[in-house]
């Protein structure tokens, strides 16, 4: 395969990328907050992202196949136009529709999303492996920029959705996201440089399934600290936040939106600049192979502490403070940066341990981990809240970072290909 110009593409796929997480972002919050003035408990707004992540987990699993068949660029622009059509499809939602029925149609439109979501993140970061300059250093750092930055775009994306839902509604939000990503859709198929992946005939569905222990423990591995995120990201933390905030009318639900969704904005910003100063922060030029893989365990352990700390200060509270919130906001911030470093060395790890030739297979099967880690996150965040409050869900959080830390713990230095600097 040729290489295109690695600098060009890069940018194409990374613009992609963003305009995408922009919609994702904005989108996860004008459901949330949207459904949850409609009246829908916690876990049924858990079940709203169910779909969103079981499908997540079937796109990357064969995501990964169809990409090494039939291209990178396949995949990242069926991404990219099916995110389009939930974003439309969305909009036809009738607030008369029975509550039923509007969970399943929501629930099926954020599949689609899930699925849009994942080709979109595969093709990008599989495209990274593929343009990366050859020298000793340049996978981690381009791997850091485009992980970090998007995380910071969807950050973003948190805090547009909770203004649009207050200032346009959404209807209106939906349909403005939908053709503004159409309109950078029809502009990357302009300007996407040829030459990226154009796919192998004989690329078989089995090779999805590693037989390398570093890619499945890094999956395993993966499952839970996405797991320990999203146990509290998703409906709890956000819906005790918009309980603190908002006092009932209507002017104070309008800032409670902005106030949820500029906390969950800055937590996610900060995220994606921490990502994106790893390879620094690790100092990982001057450390042996051995000692960056090592790393993988050593600071998932230390974001065991912050969970645990926060559960302990929630339990004891029993109901929201001044005190506790304050704390809240603190600790999560702390979790964030520290969970970035290790979201940052993971998303290393699985391009150093996969070959050229099965990087998309690779890529698909770690991200399916990921996505598998989002679902049960998820679940249990619904469950958790509903049943023993932030407490419970900060405290299951905690549980998820140690499965992590061990899973980690198994990974071998041996068989990386490239010390990063």
């Amino acid at each position: 395969m040729s290489r295109p110009d690695g600098l060009s593409a890069y940018v194409a796929v990374t613009a992609a990328y963003w305009a995408f997480m922009l919609t994702d972002g904005a989108l996860r919050m004008l459901v949330l907050l949207h459904f949850h003035n409609l009246g829908f408990t916690p876990l049924q707004l858990a079940w709203l992202f169910v779909l969103y992540e079981l499908a997540g987990m079937v796109t990357n699993l064969s995501a990964g196949w169809i990409a090494a068949r039939f291209g990178l660029t396949t995949t990242l622009y069926a991404g990219l136009g099916l995110q389009v059509m939930a974003l439309v499809a969305l909009s036809q939602l009738d607030p008369g529709w029975a509550l039923g029925l509007s969970i399943t149609f929501v629930m099926t439109v954020q599949g689609v999303s899930g699925v849009a979501k994942d080709l979109a993140k595969m093709s990008s970061k599989s495209a990274v492996k593929l343009l990366a300059p050859r020298e000793s250093g340049s996978l981690f750092r381009w791997v850091a920029v485009l992980t970090g930055s998007k995380n910071a775009v969807k950050g973003f994306g948190f805090l547009l959705g909770a203004a649009l839902l207050a200032t346009i509604g959404f209807v209106g939000s939906v349909l403005a996201m939908a053709a503004v990503l159409a309109a950078i859709l029809i502009a990357v198929l302009i300007l996407m440089p040829s030459g990226l992946s154009r796919g192998r005939s004989d690329a078989k569905f089995s090779e999805v399934f590693s037989k390398s222990s570093n890619v499945n423990w890094l999956s395993a591995a993966r499952v839970f600290l996405f797991g320990a995120r999203d146990v509290w990201f998703v409906v709890g933390i956000p819906l005790y936040f918009y309980g603190v905030l908002s006092d009932g009318t209507a002017e104070g639900n309008h800032a409670a939106f902005f106030m949820v969704g500029g906390f969950m904005a800055a937590w996610i910003i900060l995220y994606g600049a921490v990502q994106s100063s790893a390879p620094r922060l690790l100092r990982a030029g001057r450390h042996p192979e051995g000692e960056l893989v090592g790393e993988a365990r050593r600071w998932a352990l230390m974001l065991l502490v912050i969970p645990a700390l926060l559960a302990a200060a929630a339990i004891a509270a029993g109901e929201p403070t001044l005190w506790l919130t304050i704390t809240l906001v603190i600790g999560l911030l702390m979790f964030g940066a520290v969970f970035a470093v290790n979201s940052s060395l993971h998303s290393y790890l699985i391009l150093a341990f996969t070959q050229d030739e099965r990087v998309t297979m690779d890529v698909g099967f770690y991200y399916m981990a990921n996505a598998g880690g989002r679902l049960l996150g998820t679940v249990l965040s619904g469950l958790t809240y509903q049943f023993g409050g932030l407490g419970l869900c900060l405290a299951t959080a905690a549980v998820m970072v140690a499965l992590s830390a061990l899973a980690a713990g198994r990974l071998k230095a041996q068989e990386t290909r490239e010390t990063p600097a």
